[in-house]
């Protein structure tokens, strides 16, 4: 059974340690975010990405989101970062708008899903970005089975995972409401899934209305 973590505040030293050593042990996590709870993983941990993938089921390859706690994390996972990416970064960091990168060749194609690419994303809550100042980026995927309803409280989280997960951060209830923005940067501007932010407001920053959604 998952052992549950309070956190109201900041994260004191005690729920910093528990959550780094449950991780870097390859453990399994469910943070809170702004929108779901998401289960979080290292994502330069082999070990801990293949029980990510058993614990979320049948995916057909797709790739896992990463959360960072800092746009000065994005280093550790892509080597390029254009111009238009860091512009975005600046309107909408942190929030839900998931940038798709070049991805470090070194990563693992659980992660990526075997692509070339990587989505990242800095969520909008002031905690879990002060505990990935410590544990470095997560994985960022909900904190459910696939095709079950994406959790918004850690009973929730209990319900669904508390048997197959180690730790469970809870953060209260989240808010819920639209996914995050799927944009691909490169090779050309695509969004690959609508969410909260809209397309109108992307065309606003980036001055183009050259977005169009997947068919």
């Amino acid at each position: 059974m998952a052992t549950v973590l309070q956190l109201n505040s900041l994260p004191s030293p005690q729920l910093i340690q528990q959550v780094t050593q449950c991780l870097q042990n390859g453990g399994v996590v469910a943070v809170p975010t702004d929108s779901f709870y998401a289960l979080s993983v290292s994502p330069f941990n082999e070990m801990a990405l293949k029980r990510l993938m058993q614990i979320k089921g049948e995916r057909s390859h797709k790739p896992f989101p990463v959360l960072v706690g800092a746009p000065s994390q994005l280093n550790q996972l892509t080597e390029d970062i254009p111009d238009v990416a860091r512009t975005l970064m600046e309107e909408f960091w942190p929030g839900l708008l998931t940038l798709v990168l070049q991805a470090r060749s070194t990563l693992s194609p659980i992660l990526t899903g075997g692509q070339s690419t990587i989505g990242i994303r800095q969520p909008n809550d002031s905690r879990v970005c002060e505990l990935m100042t410590h544990t470095g980026p997560l994985t960022g995927t909900s904190a459910n089975r696939s095709g079950q309803p994406p959790p918004q409280c850690a009973a929730d989280v209990m319900q669904q995972l508390g048997l197959v997960i180690d730790l469970i951060v809870d953060g209260g209830p989240a808010p819920g409401g639209q996914p995050s923005t799927v944009l691909q940067i490169l090779p050309e501007l695509r969004i690959l899934r609508d969410g909260a932010v809209t397309r109108k407001q992307l065309e606003v920053v980036l001055g183009q209305p050259s977005l169009w959604f997947r068919k």
